[in-house]
């Protein structure tokens, strides 16, 4: 330390320099062994330095401009370094560290800005303050400044603080390829570098990067670049956002190992991975391991239950969160009203509703929207309604939301016209809204709306959204303006969503042929098809009964490896019945290791199209004897079979068996036993079970036993068949014409006459053939 030479005032005030001097050192030994723990302490050591006069001493400065930042008074300690007239690297780097330590960033900035101007170099402890400020305030630009002047003055050899710092500012402004070169570049790397890396890549949206990086530090770092408990924070949020539950659980083993599961924070993130994962059990044996439950540890374990709808588990936990003292916030309460929405519990809803309004719980937006969310998951939509008016300075998101709910819900009317109201309020719908609206004219067929809504998609410049540019499509095309809907498609960028809806428009107009060359002009562009593109150009294949196609797109399903599952499967079955293949639909049909009510009706019906009744007979037992109920479309189907090969003792066996499966008959199970019976020949029994039935017979079923008459030739009985025909349809001018037909070929005239004239008064007549050569 150097000497201190007394002043006149201290002359004056003590009796003997050399007392003097004994006291200052007192004094400023204490001020320098770091023993000041108050403001006040500070301040005294301070005067004291003042009135020895070394004040322009670059230790004591420093000291000095240290402590007043370490009390929160960065103002001061630039009042002291302006006061030394000594500048050099150690104290300029001190008025930045003072700075810096409190946050104060663009005044860490310019006072080495100013130390630059002042021709003083920074060293290895300037740059890592200063780059790191630059991070903090997004200042790139200055950063790349500062990394060339540290490159010049060689400060990135053997210094790993320098080059960790230039990791993190372009972690910071997203330039993680930048940040990964600095790091490939530094040839010392410590903790802290591998931890900045790992930390860049998860908060930048590459969690796949960081958990590999942090892989890499563990199998080659040594022993100061183990991994530390902020590094394995980082992986255990990688391991969230990637919903990697088997690498989160191999990392909590390696934070057990290491000793450092025991870090509160380390604790907390390992709770937020396995709740991300969606692991229940792990998630409560976390959330009992972490040492002091926060409102945050206590919010991720309730949101995970929520989210499963383990309402009960959810509850439980959120009498014992205020049991310890910890008061819920509107997060906790929308989880909870979140998790009552899918548990389907009504009653228990409406109490959780009460316990809020009793006990004043948050009631801020977010809650009110939990509510409405609630209520309409529940299908409550006449409470919401009420509750939606009581509500007081309704925000765009409560708007937005009811909006949603209803198109979700499959009210369409509803949310147009909550839509509306929300246009007239001049509230900003959200892509979501627009979406569902969207949706909604598309399932009414109300194309002028939706044309409409396009419009104001593009005013509002939504019409780039890949979800609205499909919504449109399905719009356009579901209402035949399919050329609308290709003109969308070609300008829109396209995911497999897009394709498609296209060839399912294309497909369910009849344009069959389109689809499948859709299809292939989606292959080619190398665009992955999915499931729901296998089964509806399988549709598409059925439709023109295309069997080549049908069995390329077989062969590209093998050669792909793609596993059947039911949807697949039976699209397959029913193309090959479709196109005539029935060994092969067959074959399809008993490979498929799932099957449901769909796979059983298709296979049954496909035998039936093709007269082979006895098979759809056989498949149907086979469906009996599996764990599969038969349903109205079954008994369809192999009645159709039966009515197909006149398999009357069988069809008559069948269609008592629909009782036993509490399945009540349709008018199109009546008219397939009423075509049986008719064709043949029973054709009193086809007039008494009609005459029986428990809904009154259309004119298609009177038509059916219509046409038996006549293949036997029971005129009387025609006549008195085709009057109920008539009766039952009065606009079918073929039943005038047959009767009138029977009239005539038993010599009746007139009345065959009076029929062709009640047909010309009502202003029916015989529609003109036509054909196909």
């Amino acid at each position: 330390m150097q000497g201190f030479k007394p002043n006149n005032l201290y002359r004056r005030l003590y009796s003997s320099t050399s007392d003097a001097a004994t006291y200052l050192n007192c004094h400023l030994s204490f001020f320098l062994s770091n023993q000041i723990t108050d403001y006040k302490s500070l301040l005294r050591s301070h005067g004291f330095i003042i009135t020895t006069g070394q004040t322009n001493n670059i230790f004591i400065a420093s000291k000095l401009i240290s402590l007043y930042s370490s009390f929160n008074k960065p103002y001061l300690s630039e009042r002291v370094f302006e006061s030394v007239h000594v500048g050099d690297t150690f104290i300029w780097n001190s008025i930045v560290k003072a700075h810096f330590s409190n946050g104060n960033y663009s005044r860490a900035v310019e006072f080495y800005v100013r130390m630059r101007l002042s021709n003083i170099l920074p060293n290895t402890f300037t740059i890592p303050m200063v780059v790191t400020a630059c991070a903090e305030l997004h200042l790139l630009n200055y950063g790349i400044v500062i990394q060339g002047i540290a490159s010049t003055l060689g400060l990135f050899a053997d210094n790993s603080a320098v080059g960790s710092s230039f990791v993190y500012m372009y972690s910071m402004c997203g330039r993680m390829e930048d940040a990964a070169r600095v790091f490939e570049e530094m040839s010392i790397r410590d903790v802290v570098a591998w931890t900045v890396l790992v930390i860049g890549y998860v908060q930048n949206d590459e969690s796949e990067k960081g958990l590999r990086c942090l892989c890499e530090m563990h199998k080659v770092g040594g022993n100061g670049e183990r991994p530390n408990s902020r590094t394995l924070e980082g992986g255990f949020i990688a391991c969230g956002n990637l919903e990697a539950l088997l690498e989160g659980r191999c990392l909590h083993s390696l934070a057990i190992k290491t000793g450092t599961s025991c870090a509160q924070a380390v604790q907390s993130s390992i709770l937020s991975m396995y709740t991300k994962c969606g692991a229940p059990d792990e998630s409560y044996l976390s959330f009992c391991e972490v040492g002091i439950k926060d409102l945050i540890s206590w919010t991720s374990i309730l949101a995970l239950y929520a989210r499963l709808g383990c309402i009960v588990k959810c509850l439980y936990l959120f009498w014992q969160m205020l049991v310890a003292g910890v008061y819920p916030d509107g997060i906790v309460i929308s989880c909870l009203l979140s998790g009552f929405g899918k548990s389907m519990r009504v009653s228990e809803a409406k109490a959780f509703h009460g316990i809020i309004l009793r006990r004043n719980y948050v009631n801020n937006q977010m809650v009110n929207e939990a509510l409405l969310s609630m209520y309409c998951r529940l299908g409550l939509f006449a409470f919401v309604e009420k509750l939606f008016d009581r509500m007081r300075d309704l925000d765009k998101e409560s708007w937005n939301l009811m909006v949603s709910e209803h198109g979700k819900a499959g009210l369409e009317s509803k949310c147009i016209q909550l839509f509306r109201e929300m246009q007239h309020l001049g509230l900003e719908f959200d892509s979501n809204s627009l979406l569902f609206v969207i949706s909604s004219c598309s399932r009414l067929g109300a194309t002028h709306l939706g044309q409409s809504l396009h419009c104001s998609a593009i005013k509002n410049f939504l019409h780039e959204n890949v979800s609205i540019a499909n919504s449109l499509i399905d719009m356009y095309g579901k209402n035949e303006k399919l050329a609308t809907a290709w003109k969308i498609f070609c300008r829109t960028q396209k995911d497999t969503v897009t394709w498609n809806t296209l060839i399912s428009c294309y497909t369910h107009s009849g344009h069959c042929t389109e689809a499948l060359y859709l299809f292939d002009k989606m292959v080619s562009e190398g665009v992955k098809p999915n499931l729901a593109t296998l089964v509806t150009v399988l549709s598409a294949c059925s439709f023109i009964a295309s069997l080549e196609k049908g069995e390329q797109i077989h062969s590209y399903i093998i050669e792909r490896g793609i596993d059947f599952n039911i949807r697949l499967g039976t699209a397959l079955v029913d193309m090959y019945a479709k196109c005539g293949q029935l060994k092969k639909s067959r074959e399809v049909f008993e490979v498929m290791k799932e099957k449901d009510v769909i796979s059983w009706n298709v296979m049954i019906s496909g035998y039936g199209m093709h007269g082979d009744a006895e098979s759809a007979i056989e498949i149907f037992q086979k469906m009996e004897d599996s764990n599969i109920r038969p349903n109205e479309l079954t008994f369809l189907a192999v009645l159709s079979a039966c009515a197909h090969a006149g398999l009357v003792k069988e069809g008559k066996f069948l269609f008592d068996k629909m009782g036993e499966y509490s399945v009540s008959p349709s008018l199109k199970h009546y008219a397939c036993m009423v075509d049986l019976l008719g064709k043949s020949g029973y054709l009193h029994e086809a007039e008494a079970m009609v005459l029986s039935m428990p809904m009154n017979p259309d004119g298609g079923l009177w038509g059916a036993l219509l046409s038996a008459c006549k293949i036997h030739n029971n005129t009387e009985m025609g006549i008195r068949i085709a009057k109920h025909a008539i009766e039952a349809d009065p606009e079918n001018d073929g039943y005038y014409i047959l009767i009138a037909d029977l009239y005539t070929s038993l010599g009746r005239w007139e009345e065959a006459e009076n029929m062709r004239m009640m047909m010309k008064e009502m202003g029916l007549g015989k529609g003109a053939g036509w054909s196909t050569v």
